[in-house]
């Protein structure tokens, strides 16, 4: 099959208006921060919806966009799936996870409790496939947890670009999302993200990001 074509178009930024873009973008994005406390005020099927479609702009391995992303604001599915969640972060919390591990967890004043999995009002669960399926036949795909990687990323940003907050929960393993939502087996769990407003007066850690000189290698 011959590659089909078409133009590509851009408004270009150069000289002074393109170095204060990019200083307004990293101000804007170094805002973002991960917020565990939830207003239960909720936010239109279409503000989510179009959230997950701009994450689905994301490059992906020869374009094959592997990904599911599950929306889930039904409080019974909810309620199960902090249940099922918590029982998982409970056995991490107590024998699972190495000292260090807690260690570094102490900062952020985590535990094995995740009351936002309800209070949040929408979760978005994304599922990568490891392979998809055309009429029955198995089909590859092609750097699948790197192409989901960076649909979540872009996922992140659109939730920050409109005004919401997010967090990302990894509980482990997360079988159990699959059974809870039904999905095919071709489709594995890989993020599940609590999005909404912050719950009023809300704090978050006072952490420190990697200054510039420790994330960047120059090679002129």
């Amino acid at each position: 099959m011959q590659a089909k074509f078409i133009p590509y178009s851009k408004a270009l930024l150069h000289g002074d208006t393109l170095l204060k873009e990019s200083e307004r973008h990293y101000a804007f994005m170094n805002s973002r921060r991960t917020v565990r406390e939830f207003s239960r005020q909720p936010i239109a099927t279409e503000v989510i919806e179009n959230i997950i479609m701009s994450a689905s702009t994301a490059p992906s391995g020869a374009n094959k966009q592997p990904w599911t992303f599950c929306i889930v604001t039904n409080p019974s599915l909810k309620s199960q799936i902090r249940v099922e969640a918590e029982k998982e972060e409970y056995e991490s919390y107590h024998g699972r996870m190495p000292q260090e591990w807690l260690d570094d967890l102490s900062n952020l004043g985590t535990d094995w409790q995740k009351p936002f999995l309800e209070l949040a009002p929408a979760l978005i669960i994304v599922f990568k496939h490891s392979y998809d399926l055309k009429e029955g036949h198995k089909k590859t795909n092609y750097y699948v947890s790197e192409s989901v990687g960076l649909a979540c990323g872009f996922l992140l940003q659109a939730i920050h670009q409109c005004g919401l907050v997010a967090l990302t929960h990894t509980p482990s393993p997360m079988n159990f999302l699959s059974k809870v939502l039904n999905r095919p087996k071709n489709e594995k769990p890989y993020l599940l993200i609590p999005v909404g407003y912050p719950a009023e007066n809300v704090m978050v850690p006072d952490i420190k990001r990697k200054e510039k000189e420790e994330v960047i290698v120059r090679y002129s």
